[in-house]
């Protein structure tokens, strides 16, 4: 399991440059590049910049791992649908051409006056075509276990069996609800088979030391990606939580 940070919220004013060179001497292994922060990595930059900053990790140590957007498809309009399904296919051909792993979506809530089980499967079916175009590209899909209603695991779960593409997965979010007595296992159990990236956040509300025990369980081996508020003093927080990260890996 390595290490990685999303830019929101304690990079969101960093340029690329900014982010490569904070995280690579601290051990940094990977990014995620949020929608809408002060990079600019975005669907529709140009050529030129597409290969500035594809080389310019490609000269680094750091990995661009994923781009975070902000896409969606719980709404009960379907243009509202549409219109996020055609900017997530933007983001998936910039992951691909950035050489990027994955894209994150999310839902964000159940609509009120909607049956549950028909946006689940509005969702569900605009992940399907996301997932689908995503393949083309050879970019997954990561669903972030967000939203009042939807980061519940069993919403999850009932949206990844809708759609069961395997170019789909959940980004887990290490929300503190689905803590249980202290213990994440039974919502652990429930989405552990879709697992294809990883969200953390502070160390102090979330029972890591056993999620850690069971992301090794299932033999994860991929990136858990630091989501965290901003700091006055970021390089100094990012190195004290590299320093927790292993001391969590070594137990």
């Amino acid at each position: 399991m390595r290490l990685g940070l999303v830019t929101y919220n304690i990079a969101k004013d960093w340029d690329v440059e900014k982010i490569i060179s904070t995280l690579e001497p601290i051990g940094f292994e990977a990014v995620e590049l949020r929608s809408t922060h002060a990079h600019g990595v975005e669907p529709g930059i140009s050529k030129d910049k597409i290969a500035q900053v594809r080389d310019r990790f490609a000269r680094s140590k750091v990995r661009l791992l994923s781009l975070g957007s902000a896409c969606e498809y719980h709404s009960p309009d379907e243009a509202v649908r549409r219109k996020n399904i055609e900017e997530t296919k933007g983001f998936l051909e910039l992951a691909h051409d950035l050489g990027g792993w994955g894209v994150k979506v999310r839902p964000n809530g159940l609509p009120e006056g909607v049956p549950q089980d028909v946006t689940i499967r509005r969702i569900a079916e605009a992940l399907t075509i996301c997932g689908e175009e995503g393949a083309r590209y050879g970019v997954e899909v990561w669903v972030e276990v967000h939203g009042k209603e939807t980061k519940d695991p069993a919403v999850m779960r009932a949206i990844m069996d809708a759609c069961g593409h395997p170019n789909v997965g959940v980004c887990w979010n290490c929300n503190p609800e689905e803590a249980v007595d202290g213990s994440v296992a039974d919502a652990f159990e429930l989405l552990k088979d879709h697992i294809k990236n990883v969200h953390i956040h502070d160390l102090y509300d979330y029972p890591y030391r056993e999620f850690f025990g069971l992301l090794k369980s299932i033999r994860y081996d991929r990136y858990l990606l630091i989501e965290a508020a901003e700091s006055l003093e970021p390089e100094r927080y990012l190195k004290t939580y590299r320093a927790f990260f292993d001391e969590l890996l070594r137990a």
